[in-house]
């Protein structure tokens, strides 16, 4: 897309936004319609907090496989230390890319932990909801999407986003996130912070197959998701989510 045309369609998405369009919802989204009605499969991620040790390794092979600007991040770490008084402080230096400074017994320390973040690939995404060109939108497999090519960087998606997950590419001038790795998955690879992960702290797999080991872990325990109040109904599951986690 020119300069010049994305220039336009941005002042054309000012405009809508003060005549009220957007909010009533007038502006549709076919894509997103015709994934609804015509999807194939349903995958599903899965995070232990047990077992994340915070050494970055998902985070560096996400911005190397998926060329993410170096002020940026499709998937990041956060540390959760919480002191014997109860008092809870988070830190992700460098998105936990470089792994975590040591704590010391200066912090009085009653517990700390690592939880990895990233696109919840939501069922009910705000984001698609805003997006007043369509260029958001949802796969026929469930995955929530950009298009380059659509995408005038009005950052109406960024802001409606209630995970933080979603940032401006400052190269392409678009909104940009993580995919869970959409273009390897077509090709029966996994995502690859899933890969390099060295202890199984990330899992990924369709949930419709019932043989899948996901699928079964879903059926069997009781996981969490990040902020289940918003209705985005994330397809992001945690185990282990402490109650401390934002």
């Amino acid at each position: 897309m020119d300069k010049q045309r994305r220039q336009f369609l941005k002042q054309a998405c000012w405009t809508l936004l003060g005549s009220g369009l957007m909010v009533s919802g007038t502006i549709s989204l076919p894509r997103a319609v015709a994934a609804a009605s015509g999807r194939q499969h349903r995958y599903a991620f899965l995070v232990d907090t047990h077992k994340c040790i915070g050494c970055g390794r998902c985070v560096a092979a996400c911005r190397k496989e998926n060329r993410v600007p170096p002020e940026s991040y499709r998937t990041w770490v956060e540390r959760y230390v919480v002191s014997q008084e109860g008092t809870v402080s988070v830190d992700s230096p460098h998105g936990g890319e470089q792994g975590f400074p040591a704590l010391s017994a200066q912090h009085n320390i009653a517990r700390a932990f690592f939880v990895p973040k990233l696109c919840n690939h939501c069922k009910e995404p705000n984001c698609v909801q805003v997006c007043p060109v369509g260029a958001t939108y949802v796969s026929k497999d469930g995955f929530v999407l950009v298009d380059e090519r659509q995408c005038v960087g009005c950052g109406y998606c960024i802001q409606a986003c209630p995970y933080g997950a979603r940032f401006m590419n400052t190269v392409r001038h678009t909104a940009d996130k993580c995919t869970w790795c959409f273009h390897r998955v077509t090709k029966g690879m996994l995502p690859a912070c899933v890969l390099v992960c060295p202890v199984g702290a990330r899992q990924f797999g369709c949930i419709d197959d019932p043989t899948s080991p996901l699928a079964a872990v879903l059926r069997t325990e009781k996981l969490q998701v990040l902020k289940p109040e918003t209705g985005n109904e994330p397809m992001v599951h945690y185990r282990g989510l402490d109650k401390e986690v934002r």
